[in-house]
């Protein structure tokens, strides 16, 4: 039986006939920056299940401010909620990091959620380890300075991604943290002065992760949720640091 190449990790922990089943209502698609796989107050059509890139959940405010309160790469699926067919999302979710994946109509993954109950479990899993991620973040905000949560951003994108670049504007990391841009420069000057990344213009390089995972400490490395020891995700150590570009 031919077994679909994907890194999406949900749908690597699928059996053979479970992917079979499920891959007969998916459709191959880029994803590109910007892309809003669901708007806030729409109904959920479709989910998706990346296989690179970066999306993140955002909510708004009703005097419109923004910040991310999650992001989902190649471990999840997005939106990361289930069975919300003909529901509207209370969140917006965008691509913030182009890259691609797989997507299925949500009615289509309800009908396969029926005939293949046991997949709701692992969903399930992924949505619980989701959502506690969100509540980390609330944390990290309220208790971590800019620098320290801006590299905890940093190297959950980096879990998700090939490669040391992560193709982000400072814009884009002021809505992530929900800050002032000259914020963000000001954070992203700390953590170059350390020697820990290398930024510029739309792009930030992770030069030192070791050191990286250390500055960021307790923001970071939560067991089963982000860090070494969440089980899954590509675990990188750059083992010296890389050279600036």
């Amino acid at each position: 039986m031919r077994r679909l190449h994907t890194q999406n990790l949900i749908l690597a922990h699928l059996s053979a006939p479970e992917l079979l089943a499920l891959e007969t209502v998916l459709e191959p698609l880029i994803l590109p920056r910007d892309l809003d796989l669901v708007h806030t107050g729409m109904l959920v059509s479709h989910y998706y299940f990346l296989e690179s890139g970066i999306a993140s959940m955002v909510a708004t405010s009703p005097e419109g401010r923004r910040a991310e309160v999650g992001l989902v790469g190649r471990d999840g699926v997005s939106p990361p909620t289930l069975l919300m067919e003909g529901k509207r999302s209370p969140f917006q979710v965008t691509m913030q990091v182009a890259g691609h994946g797989r997507r299925v109509e949500a009615a289509a993954l309800a009908g396969f959620l029926r005939e293949q109950p046991a997949v709701l479990s692992l969903l399930s899993h992924f949505v619980h380890i989701f959502f506690t991620q969100v509540a980390h973040t609330a944390l990290s905000n309220a208790v971590h300075k800019i620098d320290v949560r801006l590299a905890k951003w940093i190297l959950m994108c980096h879990d998700r991604l090939d490669g040391e670049e992560i193709a982000i504007t400072h814009e884009y990391l002021a809505i992530m943290l929900g800050v002032r841009r000259s914020s963000v420069t000001d954070a992203l000057h700390i953590l170059e002065g350390e020697r820990l990344i290398h930024s510029s213009r739309g792009l930030v390089i992770v030069r030192n992760r070791i050191a990286l995972e250390s500055f960021a400490a307790d923001a970071y490395n939560l067991p089963g949720i982000s860090g070494p020891d969440l089980p899954g995700i590509r675990y990188q150590s750059s083992p010296a640091p890389i050279a600036a570009h």
